[in-house]
């Protein structure tokens, strides 16, 4: 085993945030499908404190992004799917035959949600009314919850359709604002790769390598949790025969990690620049934030999403937004749009600790907050806080 390359922990901040898009100025001409294909999937949520998931993460990379700009590539172009990575996010349609790895595994996470439902009379009943009907969505069906209603109680045609998406026996062809469609897979997956047949051993291969191409250097277990596709023991057999490239990082507290670089890493260290000096309002689904573990690792910024945490026991608050500026994330913003009244209200602002928050800093937040409000049409951005000093 060859020697591995060391990277300084500077070195390895710009080479994540490269990886994932947040290295250069997010203008320039707009690649919508070019984005996501980069970060491999884009996370969707149904939460909209000042705007979806999905939309602020696609916007942060590029702000010429306007909400409606997704559906399309989903609903006419059949450039992108529907379904459960680590939560269900949108993917490159490219990426289909190797995710027939992912619909098999999904069944056993359907039946522990749902219920055993394979080969239910119900499941059929509702494939031959979209086949005869065309793409339907939950509001087609007024089935009731049976028992006790709990926190993520579902009625019967709710859990069925879920169960069917999980499993790919039927795909999301569109939205309505957030509302899904459901239609027959043959309806919505092109027939060239819905038809390509690939081994279980090409499938697992395709996503590590698409893992690790997108990561630059991680762990095993960081190259496991990309997609949530593969078990420890399959992950680990598989780095033991990739060609990937031993990397010893260097992390913010000064200790080391024994890391695996994609193939071309060398390269890309080569032609390495700085990140853009423009301070960022990133959403807290950002793939740059997913995996909290490798956030607090490689730039010690400890942070957690508290929106399923008691108000009286949260640190920070509901919906809180980490703040980057270059390759150092400078603190936490609470901000909550208000649509109808066109109106960005500034909740609490948390600048890091022992960081000097200048008055550059404090205009370079004033202008990404009138950007973000330009992006979710509210004009007028009020400070229900101090400004720190």
């Amino acid at each position: 085993m060859q020697a591995p390359i060391k990277i300084d922990n500077r070195t390895a901040r710009w080479l994540w945030l490269a990886s994932q898009g947040l290295s250069d100025t997010p203008t320039g001409p707009l690649d919508i499908y070019g984005t996501i294909l980069k970060l491999g999937m884009v996370q969707l949520d149904t939460i909209q404190v000042v705007a979806r998931a999905h939309h602020h993460i696609l916007w942060s990379r590029n702000q010429k992004y306007r909400e409606d700009m997704l559906n399309p590539l989903l609903a006419k172009d059949r450039l992108i799917f529907e379904h459960f990575t680590h939560d269900a996010s949108v993917i490159p349609m490219a990426f289909l035959p190797a995710w027939q790895r992912q619909f098999r595994r999904m069944n056993i996470t359907a039946r522990r949600w749902h219920g055993d439902l394979a080969g239910n009379a119900y499941l059929d009943e509702i494939k031959s009314r979209i086949r005869t009907e065309g793409a339907l969505s939950t509001h087609a069906f007024d089935t009731k919850i049976v028992g006790e209603k709990q926190m993520w109680s579902r009625p019967p045609h709710k859990k069925a359709l879920d169960y069917m998406w999980m499993t790919g026996e039927l795909a999301t062809c569109f939205r309505d604002g957030f509302t899904k469609y459901y239609n027959l897979p043959e309806r919505v997956f092109p027939d060239h790769l819905r038809n390509t047949n690939l081994s279980e051993a090409q499938e697992l291969d395709f996503l590590m390598r698409a893992a690790i191409d997108r990561i630059a250097v991680g762990t095993q277990g960081e190259i496991q949790k990309f997609w949530d596709t593969t078990s420890a023991k399959e992950t680990k057999e598989w780095l033991e025969k990739a060609d990937l490239i031993p990397v010893q990082v260097t992390n913010a507290d000064g200790s080391t990690t024994l890391s695996f670089g994609a193939p071309d890493i060398e390269d890309r260290l080569a032609e390495l620049t700085a990140p853009s000096t423009r301070l960022r309002i990133l959403n807290p689904f950002d793939p740059v934030c997913r995996d909290r573990d490798r956030l607090q690792r490689l730039f010690g910024f400890e942070y957690r999403i508290e929106m399923f945490v008691p108000a009286a026991k949260r640190k920070w608050g509901y919906y809180v937004y980490p703040l980057l500026e270059k390759d150092c994330f400078i603190g936490r913003l609470e901000v909550k749009a208000s649509r109808k009244t066109q109106q960005l209200t500034v909740l609490n602002l948390w600048p890091e600790p022992g960081l000097t928050w200048t008055a550059k800093r404090q205009e370079k937040l004033d202008a990404e907050l009138a950007r973000l409000g330009r992006f979710v049409n509210c004009k007028c951005i009020q400070w229900h806080c101090a400004k720190p000093r």
